[in-house]
């Protein structure tokens, strides 16, 4: 089956385009359901109207509205697909849905529902007026072949639309989750080549398209000396769409009800407090309390839960959005001042320490987590990493505990899980051989404790700032010691 053309104009997003493609074009007989999620600002809105326009396919957009003017918007929608003189005229569900069906009639036909939480939110029974409409043997389903996609940003909705015993359960015949770009295609989308300088932007921003086209209209810094500028011309302007866009975000998700509680418990997290524990501290709640709220949290896509790599009783938590970690950690603490001061020079050289502790740390550390099991050369580890975390390590020896950056397991026949490397990520450390020391000495603790591959792993040190010429002559001598840069994260 050839694939839809694409636009021009879309960056990625092949694998995407290439599954909305084959569902779009599949001519199997009886109406199918697509469900299609991810985070705002992803472009899924860009790639479902591409899909109906190249497919000649029926799209519709949902508003915050009531049942009824919902029920009358997509009537005049629909008259306008098909060149109907006046607006067709829907009082229930579940005429809609026969009448999307009936489109699907001749031929193969996308049909979008997109911020379909919306219509579900006035009309709680829509999940399963759809279930209703898509059943076996029912003659306007198998007389169609309507391809059905509902998509939403509301990650929590989304996620419980196909979950336990939920109406459209086991109806869906395509699951599409349009992730964040990755650090090396966001580089690339925004025209960045100096890879410190992506880190850095990769920091604030992450991986959302939009940021770049419709939020800062394609500003992008011209180079390391920009930087600065950039952050204070874009994300800490107050005449900017990103300077409040991290506050948006929480709003758009209706499972956060108790918003102050939630901006707490990430200012929590930002601050580094990354265990229950630590976050209840912060709050001055018990740990307890928290439970519910920080799986909220994860329902909406905005935080991930970490087990620690060598404690099964420890957790930790990091924010998944970028922006959000910026803005609590930089921009939260000095809101007020941003919002009336002409000129954050000033606002943003006093909030270096936040930025390089609380941001570029924590985010390389999560960077180079990645690239070590999605992207790392092959010959880089003995083995295919199978996850990578970060984890804790006693020392009782010495009474104390020892951070682990990067744990990197490999998986065997039998299910055993080998140790691969430990590795040590530092932002603006010029690492040495104390650095090394150190991994060397966890890596002793771990083969006594008789972790399986623990006397063979590898001792990885990763910095955004560099190595001594100590460090790098004593990595040439021991092929077990591997210096990564921030160059070699972008290859």
């Amino acid at each position: 089956m050839a694939q839809l053309n694409r636009p021009a104009e879309m960056f990625d997003r092949d694998r995407e385009w290439s599954a909305l493609s084959a569902f779009a074009q599949d001519s199997s007989p009886g109406a199918a359901l697509g469900i299609v999620s991810g985070r705002r600002r992803q472009g899924k809105t860009f790639l479902l109207r591409a899909l109906c326009e190249a497919a000649g396919g029926f799209y519709f957009a949902a508003e915050e509205a009531t049942d009824t003017e919902s029920l009358n918007a997509l009537g005049a929608a629909l008259a306008r697909h098909l060149d109907a003189p006046a607006p067709l005229h829907f009082t229930d569900w579940g005429a809609v849905i026969d009448a999307l069906l009936a489109l699907g009639r001749e031929r193969a036909v996308p049909v979008v529902l997109d911020e379909f939480p919306y219509l579900a939110r006035a009309s709680p029974r829509l999940p399963s007026v759809i279930q209703n409409a898509l059943a076996p043997l029912r003659p306007e389903r198998d007389q169609s072949r309507t391809r059905l996609l509902l998509c939403g940003s509301a990650m929590s909705f989304m996620g419980r639309l196909l979950g336990g015993g939920a109406p459209l359960r086991g109806r869906a015949a395509l699951e599409l989750v349009v992730p964040t770009l990755d650090h090396q295609l966001a580089a690339q989308f925004w025209g960045i080549d100096d890879p410190v300088t992506a880190l850095k932007v990769n920091a604030i921003v992450g991986g959302t398209p939009a940021y770049r086209r419709e939020f800062v209209r394609d500003d992008t810094p011209q180079g390391p000396d920009d930087f600065d500028p950039w952050v204070l011309r874009t994300v800490l302007s107050p005449t900017s769409p990103l300077f409040r866009e991290a506050r948006y975000l929480l709003a758009d998700e209706p499972d956060l009800r108790d918003t102050a509680l939630y901006h707490s418990m990430l200012a929590a997290i930002a601050s580094g407090n990354t265990t229950r524990g630590h976050i209840a501290s912060y709050m001055g709640r018990k740990a307890g309390d928290l439970a519910h709220p920080l799986t909220v949290l994860e329902d909406c896509g905005l935080v991930l839960r970490e087990p620690d790599s060598f404690r099964d009783n420890r957790t930790n938590f990091r924010i998944s959005e970028p922006l959000i970690t910026f803005h609590h950690a930089v921009m939260r603490p000095i809101w007020s001042d941003l919002e009336h001061t002409r000129d954050a020079t000033r606002l943003w050289r006093g909030a270096q320490r936040r930025f390089t502790g609380n941001v570029l740390g924590p985010h390389l550390e999560r960077v180079a987590r990645h690239w070590l099991r999605h992207m790392a050369p092959e010959d880089l580890l003995s083995d295919l990493p199978s996850s990578v975390s970060s984890g804790t390590v006693n020392d009782p020896a010495h009474r104390t505990s020892h951070e682990v950056d990067v744990v990197a397991f490999g998986l065997d026949d039998d299910g055993s899980r080998p140790l691969l490397a430990l590795g040590e990520v530092k932002w603006g450390d010029v690492m040495g051989h104390g650095h090394v020391d150190r991994l060397a000495r966890i890596r002793e603790l771990l083969a006594v404790q008789g972790r399986s591959g623990a006397a063979d792993a590898r001792l990885l040190c990763i910095s955004a700032a560099g190595f001594t010429d100590e460090l790098r002559e004593r990595a040439a001598k021991d092929p077990a010691i591997r210096l990564i840069s921030a160059g070699d994260l972008y290859t």
